[in-house]
């Protein structure tokens, strides 16, 4: 038999979607991002009127008009500059395409992509199975910022593109205007692409303020954004996500899109634009939901005497496993689900450093859920090395 495709060579299981797999019915699991409480009751009641009423069929490759046209009104206003939802908008299937979209449209076999490290896994994936390379630029605990003379050395190989996860998958750090311009300056000045990964954009804790990169100064014609339902409507199993950029953009993204699954799901979009057209209301309810889950779940790790990274946006919360003298953290997270009942994510899987002392835990759950985790958590203190 011929060989099959090298570039697989260095692929493993998503290490996140494993720790689902591992985790016993007993287990409570913090480990992979999805909530366990329902979404909205309105999309829940457009879902069962679409299960009757239709679309069951496809719908336009690049996303139902009903869809894009609420997207583009919701965006547009939150964005602050109008976008054509016929020709500024690629729906597809989670934001997990949306990013695959963005960059096959953007990369060629050679060039060059810069990922901020600890990074979401799939980014490094993306880039390999484009045949492009990573450059990682290391984002320094506590804050997680960035060294502008190392950003700037990572410019200077004329890479092809950024990848900007904001709020930040795995740290929640909230890049600042400060930031943000200077990425946008360097980009300008070397003419990089910006592809952003927004999912989380509506869970910002205050006082953090939420930029949208593509709304600074002359990088709108740059910026590739993408970004999903799946989070901010608590519908992680509906899989609609989109890529909204300029025209030129867009006609490429569509043929890419196309061609890797035709479109999203018909009856979903019909059911979720509900949600597209929710007033600003339900977003600072949401916030709120997210603000109480996060200070619920740290004050609990505090208790506890947990070393943790405070998250400025997203669900997520970096905790420092060095006090239980374990070398592997995978080995640790193996362990936790067996002996402790709660499962995490090895903070190895998103380092490109050699970093081993760190899980990963989300709190996007139930208050009754998050407190029995931290009932169980508790029982760490008793495997502190002395």
């Amino acid at each position: 038999m011929q060989q099959l495709s090298k570039s697989l060579d260095g692929f493993g299981e998503s290490v996140i979607r494993k720790m689902t797999r591992i985790s016993t019915e007993d287990t409570i699991n913090l480990a992979q991002g999805f909530p366990d409480f329902d979404p909205p009751k309105e999309l829940l009641d457009a879902l069962k009127e679409t299960a009757d009423y239709g679309p069951h069929q496809y719908e336009i490759t690049w996303g139902s008009k009903l869809f894009r046209n609420n997207l583009a009104k919701k965006q547009s206003r939150r964005m602050g500059f109008d976008i054509n939802p016929e020709e500024e908008i690629v729906v597809t299937c989670g934001s997990t395409e949306a990013m695959m979209v963005a960059m096959e449209t953007v990369c060629e076999p050679g060039d060059e992509v810069i990922i901020f490290s600890p990074f979401y896994e799939n980014y490094t994936a993306d880039t390999i199975l484009c045949g492009a390379k990573p450059i990682y630029v290391p984002l320094n605990p506590p804050d997680f910022c960035f060294d502008k003379d190392v950003l700037r050395e990572a410019f200077e190989r004329r890479p092809k593109a950024l990848i900007l996860c904001h709020p930040s998958n795995p740290t929640g750090k909230v890049f600042n205007r400060e930031e943000l311009n200077y990425m946008a300056q360097l980009s300008e000045e070397f003419d990089t692409y910006v592809i952003t990964d927004e999912v989380y954009e509506h869970i910002v804790y205050e006082p953090n303020e939420y930029i949208y990169f593509a709304s600074l100064p002359r990088m709108r014609q740059r910026t590739i954004c993408c970004s999903s339902l799946s989070k901010t409507y608590s519908i992680t199993g509906w899989r609609l996500g989109y890529v909204i950029a300029p025209k030129e953009i867009i006609d490429v993204c569509k043929k890419v899109h196309d061609f890797l699954t035709v479109g999203a799901a018909a009856p979903l979009q019909k059911a979720a634009a509900v949600g597209l057209e929710f007033d600003d209301s339900y977003y600072t309810r949401f916030r709120e939901m997210y603000t109480q889950k996060r200070d619920l779940f740290l004050n609990g790790l505090k208790e506890i005497g947990l070393r943790y990274y405070e998250p400025q946006g997203a669900y997520y919360v970096l905790v420092d496993i060095s006090k239980f003298g374990f070398d592997s953290d995978m080995e640790f997270c193996e362990w936790m689900i067996r002996e402790i009942g709660v499962a995490a994510v090895p903070g190895s899987s998103f380092f490109k450093e050699n970093v081993n002392n760190y899980v990963l835990f989300h709190f996007a759950k139930k208050e009754e859920t998050l407190k029995e985790a931290i009932r169980r958590l508790k029982k760490l203190k008793d495997y502190e090395v002395k």
